[in-house]
């Protein structure tokens, strides 16, 4: 039973577990899906290597980028529409190597 409350200095807050940064083999992946999103298609770039904080600021620059929205969820970043040519572009440039996966 984890403590939750003391007289001594209040509510406590439970302590955050640091995910741990999967490891990538080198290339980083970039597929299209729709499964679970209503037909709609969304394009998720997986296996960057990179902690939480870099992922949300390269996502920041690449939906910056396309004008489109997006999020950054498990380690995969996840940007609407098929967005995998200019993302694989950007992330060329930035020295990445890149492969589509899926259909």
């Amino acid at each position: 039973m984890a403590l939750v409350y003391s007289t001594d200095s209040g509510r406590i807050a439970p302590e955050k577990a640091e995910a741990a940064v999967p490891e990538s083999d080198g290339f980083v992946r970039i597929r299209r899906e729709t499964k679970g999103r209503k037909g709609k298609g969304v394009t998720c770039i997986s296996g960057l290597g990179i902690d939480e904080k870099a992922l949300k600021v390269l996502a920041k620059e690449l939906k910056k980028r396309s004008g489109t929205g997006g999020s950054v969820k498990d380690f995969v970043i996840e940007m609407q529409g098929d967005q995998r040519d200019l993302a694989k572009e950007m992330l060329e440039k930035k020295g990445y190597k890149v492969k589509f996966s899926g259909g």
